[in-house]
């Protein structure tokens, strides 16, 4: 199916659904598409995109209307990041919208004090938030971090670092994860750490894939942040860390199979457009085939997508199977990126090429939010697999 469209008869979309749909297609044209092949080169986009992603709605996706957000449901953030996809640029997904993995934790368990002085500025695009859990010492290994914070009167002491934090130089707001207590997920918890906070500081990380998304080390050094800043109880941090877990893989699970679904529209103008052997690519059985089996897998992964979604809604937690939708997502985007970079040939080699950058961003969505191998043990868990 065509990007251009969605189902016009669908259980899952509602005309509201597509009215958003347009006006994030309009968004995506006029002020990310045109731009982000210099964004990429530049390893930064402008922080004024914040404002105007807040002005369509984007921002609040998802968020209680109390604190500024509109309560969208999981199609409206599937739509989002699909459309978003279309730019062919993963790095504006990521730093974009790094609040709605910062965020949550703050809207699940965090004090009425802290939601109001955190949510509104951000999901206004005034200020910008950002999650910190990886470590140098261990990435998918969440129960094992080592980042620690020591009760000192009115103060947390943090010691410690993360790695790989997207939106780390930029953002305002860090919701970071440190061991209050014991080893293991019971010693953990989450702490609200601002930019400024002396014995702070990041370094900015270069990427095979993701330019322009601003990603960083962080670094506490005796790092004193004020016990109002802790997100919901004392060594409790670690169920809100995986509460949020289902919401944000099907949201890199939608964005990978938007990038997918570009692949294949590009590979396809492009075989429609390109003279070989005295016809068009698209005359050689092979190309079709290709094109097929990039259709077949990204229909496929789509179908898996809305259902699960669905089930969420309905109050079901499906994790084994958003595991394996992740996987599934990720895999299919592996699959039509090398086929479209192939069947571009040296184009497909260019920068500037949406094709050529989705291709050398296929590793991070299969890291990001869950290691593929980590999923896959989770989902053989979760679905009764073990002896």
């Amino acid at each position: 199916m065509p990007a251009e469209t969605l189902p016009a008869k669908s259980p899952f979309y509602t005309p509201e659904h597509l009215a958003f749909r347009d006006a994030m297609r309009r968004f995506v044209a006029r002020e990310i598409s045109p731009h982000v092949d210099a964004w990429d080169e530049a390893e930064s986009f402008p922080v004024d995109l914040y404002r105007k992603a807040a002005e369509i709605g984007l921002l609040g996706l998802g968020f209680p209307q109390s604190h500024g957000g509109n309560d969208g449901d999981l199609f409206m953030t599937i739509i989002a990041a699909q459309e978003l996809a279309r730019c062919g640029a993963g790095g504006v997904l990521a730093s974009l919208l790094s609040h709605t993995i910062g965020c949550p934790p703050i809207v699940n368990v965090g004090s009425e004090a802290l939601q109001q002085r955190v949510l509104p500025p951000v999901l206004r695009g005034e200020k910008i938030s950002a999650l910190g859990i990886t470590e140098p010492s261990g990435g998918s290994d969440v129960a094992n971090l080592k980042t620690t914070a020591r009760r000192d009167g009115d103060h947390y002491v943090v010691n410690g670092s993360k790695t790989f934090i997207t939106s780390g130089m930029r953002a305002d707001f860090y919701t970071v994860a440190v061991r209050t207590g014991g080893p293991g997920p019971g010693g953990v918890s989450l702490l609200l750490i601002e930019k400024g906070t002396p014995g702070f500081t990041q370094t900015p990380l270069r990427k095979m894939g993701w330019w322009c998304s601003d990603t960083a080390d962080l670094y506490f050094d005796n790092c004193r942040v004020p016990v109002e800043n802790l997100v919901g109880v004392e060594n409790q941090g670690f169920k809100a860390i995986m509460k949020n877990f289902n919401r944000e893989r099907i949201f890199l699970a939608a964005g990978a199979n938007g990038f997918a679904r570009v692949c294949l529209d590009e590979a396809l103008v492009w075989s429609r457009e390109r003279e070989m052997f005295g016809g068009k690519l698209i005359d050689q059985q092979v190309t079709r085939h290709k094109l097929a089996d990039m259709a077949m897998r990204v229909e496929a992964t789509q179908a898996m997508l809305e259902l699960l979604a669905w089930r969420v809604e309905q109050g079901d937690t499906p994790v084994g199977e958003i595991c394996l939708l992740k996987n599934q997502a990720t895999q299919t985007m592996a699959y039509c990126a090398s086929e479209a970079v192939q069947l571009h040939g040296g184009a497909g080699f260019m920068r500037g090429v949406k094709v050529e950058r989705i291709y050398r961003e296929v590793k991070v969505n299969a890291i990001g939010g869950g290691a593929e191998e980590v999923m896959r043990d989770l989902a053989a868990r979760q679905l009764g697999f073990y002896a």
